[in-house]
């Protein structure tokens, strides 16, 4: 679809999928872009009209210096839901992306039909990692913090048996606008979501990564036992789980938002 503009910026979409089936919208992770879907692409477009969008600071889509917000970048997924005339979505988002997908099921229930929040956390216990990540982007780019990340993104045997994914997945980090990337990283370092999710009340699932060392396990099953009925799956992985176990991944989405027990 290209660029979508909205009440709070210019953002880019894709649209994918069957127009008369329910609208699902995925929210990436930080440091990454629309395209760590495509693993899910396949089987998700057989379900749902599948609305793919790049978070403020990342891909094609506007990356001022912020600052930016949690609540801000909620504001935003709102923005482009009313500009595609979308009055409700299921949503699927990772890390940052079920940051947003938090403060959305708390700030606008009503626009959310099912959330599934995978490998992300409510707040960040200790920020001294980000500040450091933020100052050393600032200073010398994207390139600085490019194998750190992806440590923390894959698994050490994930990283040798498929080093054309990893590649994949690192090339978006690379190419994030640093301004962006900066100010993103300072709004997951400053959320705390850990009391108002509790007052979350539509169907969730949250996905965690067993060997995630970026919001590990805890973190996740945190989430879940804050929210009313929230269900809970763990998978062997790291950070993005989605690529490291795509089809378990997929799986566990797609029997999640299309249960109709």
């Amino acid at each position: 679809m290209g660029q979508v503009k909205t009440a709070t910026g210019t953002f880019r979409v894709e649209i994918e999928g069957p127009a008369d089936a329910p609208a699902l919208m995925l929210s990436n992770s930080l440091g990454t872009e629309l395209h760590m879907w495509e693993p899910q692409m396949p089987e998700l477009t057989k379900r749902f009209r599948v609305v793919r969008y790049d978070t403020r600071g990342h891909g094609g889509s506007v990356a001022d210096a912020g600052p930016y917000s949690i609540a801000s970048l909620g504001r935003d997924a709102l923005a482009i839901m009313d500009a595609l005339g979308l009055s409700k979505v299921n949503w699927l988002g990772l890390s940052m992306g079920g940051m947003i997908g938090q403060w959305l099921l708390v700030n606008a229930p009503e626009r959310i039909e099912r959330a599934v929040l995978a490998n992300t956390s409510s707040h960040i216990p200790d920020p001294r990692a980000y500040n450091t990540r933020v100052l050393t982007v600032k200073r010398e780019g994207m390139a600085a913090v490019a194998q750190t990340v992806v440590d923390r993104w894959f698994t050490p045997e994930f990283q040798q048996r498929d080093p054309a994914a990893v590649e994949r997945i690192t090339a978006m980090l690379r190419a994030t606008p640093a301004q962006g990337y900066a100010a993103a990283c300072a709004a997951v370092r400053d959320m705390d979501q850990r009391e108002t999710v509790r007052a979350a009340r539509r169907p969730t699932l949250v996905i965690a990564g067993s060997r995630d060392p970026a919001t590990p396990p805890h973190l996740g099953k945190g989430i879940a036992d804050s929210i009313p009925g929230a269900k809970y799956v763990e998978l062997e992985a790291a950070h993005l789980s989605n690529v490291e176990r795509p089809a378990e991944f997929t799986a566990a989405v797609l029997h999640f938002l299309t249960d109709t027990k």
